[in-house]
């Protein structure tokens, strides 16, 4: 649900309450060329994620995150209070963060439904390849989908197309 009144943060905490899993990537901390600072809501993030997780009730206990990042331990660097997570590396390669979420999600939620990593990436190049006729068939400018209309195009299609 989307709530005007709602905060950033507020919502933020929604999400991570009712969520059982968590995916942080990390790897964003570039130095904005405007300002010169670095964005940090990731990383703020896998914070409100990991409080939940250690200081909530037994639900909230139960949480699994994985965390990603360009290279092993280079987080370290600008958050060194991570000390002792292992994030898992995808070299800055959307399609190898593909595959790392998919073998943490096989690991984590113990299904063995999830399809292959080539099975997914094949869905997704079609999807995208695809895209801009997709949204304009939902009445949509392909280059200004806000995010919830992004999500239900892509549950419709995967429903269509039977992956």
């Amino acid at each position: 649900m989307d709530d005007g009144s709602e905060t950033r943060l507020d919502k933020i905490y929604r999400i991570i309450e009712q969520s059982r899993y968590g995916i942080h990537d990390i790897s964003r901390t570039e130095l904005d060329t405007r300002n010169g600072l670095p964005r940090f809501n990731m990383p703020l993030e896998l914070g409100v994620f990991l409080g939940a997780k250690r200081f909530g009730g037994p639900a909230q206990k139960k949480k699994c995150a994985l965390v990603l990042d360009t290279e092993p331990y280079r987080f370290q660097k600008f958050i060194s209070d991570l000390a002792g997570i292992d994030p898992t590396a995808h070299g800055g390669d959307p399609r190898e963060m593909i595959r790392c979420t998919r073998a943490w999600l096989v690991t984590a939620s113990k299904r063995s439904s999830i399809p292959s990593p080539q099975a997914l990436l094949e869905s997704y190049d079609r999807f995208m390849a695809g895209f801009d006729q997709i949204a304009e068939s939902a009445g949509l400018d392909p280059k200004a989908v806000a995010y919830p209309d992004y999500e239900r195009l892509v549950v419709a299609w995967v429903k269509d197309n039977g992956k």
